[in-house]
């Protein structure tokens, strides 16, 4: 610690994300990126935005991303008013928290969820609580029909569990006089998207991300769906802190992904199929396997500890998560893979099993 930090700096515990090992071989199951290529259009037109020697680079891009919201408007059934962008849903995410839900009563969130919430918390000093999730981490909605500002993952991470379009309707309703976030990063993959509730509920904010779902982890794209007044609360923190979000690679390769839906289905139905190949061979070697709509599934094995799984799985090449944290210590977030990648993973899993616990 620094005597020239401040205050804010010196009580964070920050967010950890998910190892990026620079060991070649690894089969990488660990940080939910997608296991398929993006669109060959991606290439394609970061290519045609670089221009003749990358000359477009000295100019500034789009403050506005006017292109990349007007694609995102057309596929949502939206108006590019009610469409924002940033750097990944994180940063999207981290306006939401300052700008809509830092309220005079405490955030509510699962206690199991995304454990980035509560680091944005501390650093924007907004009161929380968390609510238990239930059986099977299956998140309640009558647990958040009290009046309270809301933010929920769906699905759910690190659990893969979802609920319905309904049952979001009813948590926008039930606290009509609150800002309610839904972070969709893994609703491609068989959720119900909350999108058209937006018109219905001038308090419903929804939060996307294209790492996953069109395999741009590494250009950094989320986006936010919402009435204009929700929309120009971020607008308004964006232009006091950057006015220039994305760079004009990514607005050029998002908006070609997008446009391309055809390789975007295809993906997510390669993803869901190896979803359900994975789960039931992991079930078969006695492990409970949460039911997932994300491109990842939650599993436990009753006779082997998670963090022992997990570090014989690394033994063997193969990086998994896993969480030291209460309620979920024995179990194991795994990425869907390839075909390929899930059954080295179910193989290292079988011989693992067959050993003595350790």
């Amino acid at each position: 610690m620094s005597r020239f930090w401040s205050a804010i700096v010196a009580g964070l515990s920050p967010y950890v994300p998910g190892e990026q090992p620079k060991i070649g071989g690894l089969v990488k199951l660990n940080t939910n990126e997608n296991p398929y290529p993006p669109s060959p259009a991606v290439a394609q037109a970061i290519g045609a935005e670089l221009g003749t020697n990358g000359q477009t680079l000295r100019l500034y891009p789009d403050p506005q991303s006017a292109a990349l919201r007007a694609a995102i408007a057309e596929r949502e059934g939206l108006a590019s008013e009610q469409v924002f962008v940033g750097n990944g849903s994180d940063e999207v995410l981290a306006f939401a928290f300052q700008g809509l839900l830092a309220q005079s009563r405490p955030l509510r969130f699962p206690d199991v969820t995304y454990s980035f919430y509560p680091t944005w918390c501390r650093l924007y000093g907004i009161d929380f609580e968390t609510v238990p999730l239930g059986e099977g981490f299956a998140l309640r909605v009558d647990d958040y029909t009290g009046g309270a500002p809301l933010i929920l993952p769906n699905p759910n991470a690190p659990t893969g569990r979802a609920i319905a379009r309904a049952e979001v309707a009813r948590l926008c309703a039930a606290n009509a006089d609150w800002p309610v976030v839904i972070d969709e990063a893994y609703v491609e993959f068989g959720a119900e998207t909350a999108a058209p509730l937006v018109a219905s509920h001038p308090n419903l904010l929804v939060v996307r991300t294209l790492s996953k779902s069109h395999a741009l982890a590494g250009l950094r794209v989320g986006y936010a769906l919402g009435q204009p007044p929700l929309v120009e609360a971020l607008v308004r923190l964006k232009d006091s802190f950057n006015s220039y979000p994305l760079d004009r690679l990514a607005q050029a390769g998002a908006e070609a992904a997008l446009r391309d839906q055809a390789w975007f289905e295809r993906s997510r139905d390669a993803v869901v199929a190896n979803r359900a190949q994975l789960s039931g061979e992991l079930a078969a070697l006695g492990f409970e396997v949460l039911p997932s709509l994300a491109n990842f599934v939650f599993a436990r094995h009753p006779a082997h500890d998670g963090a022992a799984l997990a570090r014989a799985l690394r033994e063997r090449g193969i990086v998994v998560r896993h969480f030291a944290s209460p309620r979920i210590e024995q179990w194991l977030r795994i990425t869907v893979g390839t075909p390929q990648q899930c059954a080295t993973l179910v193989a290292a899993m079988r011989e693992i099993v067959a050993t003595r616990p350790r």
